[in-house]
């Protein structure tokens, strides 16, 4: 299972793609604009990126130049109506891993994916420390003092982000936007639930005053750096 984000302005065909690779068993994250996927990108680490050529505010080229130049290295599947081979070499010189043309089976989508998932073995390393706590994204993997800890997925998931922004305060509802964004069950009572069993897990002892989340007052919660 892969966690991918679908970057299509097509509302419609976005859809029949979210389908198509839950059906396969992903993770799906959905966005409409260029704007967003840059926001995404910046917030959150993805297995896969699909990204349509044809945006409203950028094209999605654009979105990947900026993407490998400041070094992301998820592969990334460019969709697009443009048929012809030139284009197809702009796409894949622009740091595209594949390419698939509209209109196509749902079929081959998901093989294209697995087959970019399995080449995907040798990604670098993007290890997360905050403390004696290692965040690997990649293996879903957490440790505390070198010794293997757990938490559910949607524990994992809130941990990772604050983890990837050290010394920043989000208020919880900024949190249930970001992190639980796909979440009907998500509120301020989860996320408050959320913090207390992930601290639990990560700190040393049950003093919230030392806790590596911490709780700024009327503001919201951050990693301490």
């Amino acid at each position: 299972m892969a966690k991918i984000l679908v970057v299509e302005d097509d509302v419609d065909f976005a859809l029949t793609v979210e389908h198509a690779l839950q059906t396969a068993n992903h993770t799906v994250e959905m966005v409409h604009d260029g704007g967003s996927a840059m926001e995404y990108l910046r917030q959150s680490q993805y297995d896969i990126i699909i990204l349509d050529w044809q945006l409203p505010d950028m094209e999605g080229i654009d979105i990947l130049s900026k993407f490998r130049a400041r070094g992301g290295a998820t592969p990334v599947l460019m969709l697009t109506g443009k048929s012809q081979i030139r284009d197809k070499e702009v796409g894949l010189d622009g740091g595209a891993d594949d390419y698939l043309t509209k209109p196509f089976d749902s079929r081959e989508l998901v093989a294209r994916i697995r087959a970019l998932l399995r080449r995907q073995s040798v990604a670098p390393s993007s290890t997360l420390c905050a403390g004696d706590v290692v965040l690997d994204p990649n293996k879903h993997r957490l440790t505390k003092a070198g010794k293997e800890v757990h938490l559910q997925p949607r524990d994992f998931s809130l941990l990772e982000f604050l983890m990837r922004h050290p010394d920043e305060i989000f208020s919880a509802e900024a949190l249930l936007t970001r992190v639980w964004h796909q979440d009907s069950d998500a509120s301020s009572a989860g996320l408050r639930a959320a913090i207390v069993r992930i601290r639990k897990v990560i700190d040393a002892d049950g003093d919230d005053a030392k806790s590596l989340i911490e709780n700024v007052a009327r503001v919201g919660y951050r990693m301490r750096g």
